[in-house]
């Protein structure tokens, strides 16, 4: 088939799924706007950038920002307090939803099924800065509920959120019990599409319910679970920077200082935006890597991968 055969092929295609293309309209505009054409600020990274000349005036210096980022001591800590932050998150925070969807799939009433993704959903919607002030009030050595029933037991309050060692598990934990009901979404209507007819099949051979979840629920979800953990991995290097900002404070910033609240700093609170724009370039480019990376892997393992 030539290659006008091929245009002409694909045009009758869209013709006749015009009514689909057409709803896809919104989105490619909220791409083009908010995500590529924002891309044009990439060149502030190899620029002096100051507003009174703008982007294309300012003067161009290469790569004396990247130079700098590199030289400076600070930089090796925030990084490796991101990539720390990030395998924990993925370690810890990734199977959780994935167990979820597998145990509220087992549930055979249905009313008591809904309640519980309906209560596993709820943390979703609250906001981190809640979230932030319930942990803060929560955690606080003065009156908070957990360094109370320290002192009812004969221990001495704990200051968690000024000790570098209870950080991460404050972080990690609060991630956990906000964001895993709502993971589960994507698992759930994965197991959708698995026959009804494996199940039958595998008890009449006599499987219970856990061989079941092993020998049919898992592998049938298997490449949706290798998607998420590739769209994961792309992300590595951003942790979120509301759930940070709103449990960091100067005693726990050695481990507690990320890229995102990094770039906030230099960009918006010291007016380098050259510089944050070149941290946040170089994340970007990490993320890229990881996520190519991770699905060249996924392929040779077998699965489909994303592209």
């Amino acid at each position: 088939m030539n290659t006008k055969s091929k245009f002409r092929n694909g045009w009758e295609y869209v013709k006749k799924k015009k009514n689909f293309y057409i709803m896809l309209i919104p989105a490619i505009l909220y791409f083009l706007v908010f995500h590529y054409a924002p891309m044009y600020g990439i060149l502030i990274a190899f620029k002096d950038f100051s507003f009174k000349k703008g982007i294309l005036g300012s003067d161009w210096i290469g790569l004396e920002n990247f130079i700098y980022m590199f030289r400076l001591e600070n930089f090796y800590m925030v990084f490796k307090n991101s990539l720390t932050l990030s395998i924990l998150r993925i370690a810890f925070t990734f199977p959780i939803p994935i167990i979820l969807a597998l145990f509220l799939n087992d549930i055979k009433n249905a009313r008591y099924q809904k309640t519980l993704q309906t209560l596993f959903y709820l943390p979703h919607f609250v906001s981190w800065v809640v979230i932030g002030g319930i942990l803060v009030n929560f955690l606080s050595p003065v009156d908070g509920v957990l360094n109370n029933l320290i002192t009812i037991f004969g221990g001495e309050p704990v200051y968690f959120l000024a000790e570098n060692k209870y950080f991460y598990p404050i972080i990690i934990l609060s991630s956990i019990w906000k964001e895993s009901g709502w993971g589960t979404i994507i698992y759930l209507a994965a197991i959708t599409g698995i026959s009804s007819e494996l199940y039958e099949a595998a008890r009449i051979d006599g499987a219970n319910k856990f061989q079941c979840m092993r020998y049919i629920t898992f592998p049938g979800i298997r490449s949706t679970v290798v998607t998420m953990l590739i769209l994961r991995l792309g992300s590595v290097m951003n942790n979120g920077f509301e759930q940070i900002f709103v449990l960091q404070n100067a005693r726990n910033l050695t481990v507690s200082e990320v890229f995102e609240t990094y770039t906030y700093r230099l960009g918006l609170l010291s007016g380098r935006y050259s510089f944050a724009t070149t941290v946040g370039l170089f994340t970007a480019v990490i993320n890229i890597i990881l996520l190519v990376g991770s699905n060249w892997i996924s392929k040779k393992l077998g699965e489909e991968g994303l592209f």
